[in-house]
């Protein structure tokens, strides 16, 4: 995700859900955290307009969050939710059983990151 500060969004990330930084580039521009075997990685808007010349939609100026999301998995959705919210998110949508049974909500970083924490599906 392109953000407009790498180590405020490494910091909610840590303060939300726990995700610890794996890496900073002593720049700090790029910032990985982490997740286990899949690399959540953050950079500067600055090192996204050298990647991308052409540009591109910054989530944190749209006012509609990008359609794409970051998918959080927890036993502890409400607990979860509710620590995001406590940290600086924006409520998109509480947390609601699906058909399914599985529970579902969504929050948006500080940085316009759109995240949905679920339950396990069983």
């Amino acid at each position: 995700m392109y953000v407009p500060d790498v180590s405020e969004s490494l910091g909610f990330f840590e303060r939300a859900f726990g995700f610890k930084p794996r890496f900073v580039h002593e720049s700090g521009t790029y910032g990985e955290l982490d997740t286990g075997e899949t690399t959540l990685a953050f950079a500067s808007h600055s090192l996204g307009q050298a990647n991308l010349p052409q540009g591109y939609v910054r989530a944190d100026r749209s006012v509609t969050p990008l359609g794409m999301e970051i998918g959080l998995v927890t036993p502890k959705i409400e607990e979860a939710h509710a620590r995001a919210l406590d940290c600086g998110a924006t409520e998109i949508s509480p947390p609601r059983e699906k058909p399914w049974g599985q529970v579902v909500s969504y929050v948006r970083a500080p940085d316009g990151t759109l995240i949905e924490i679920y339950t396990p599906i069983n």
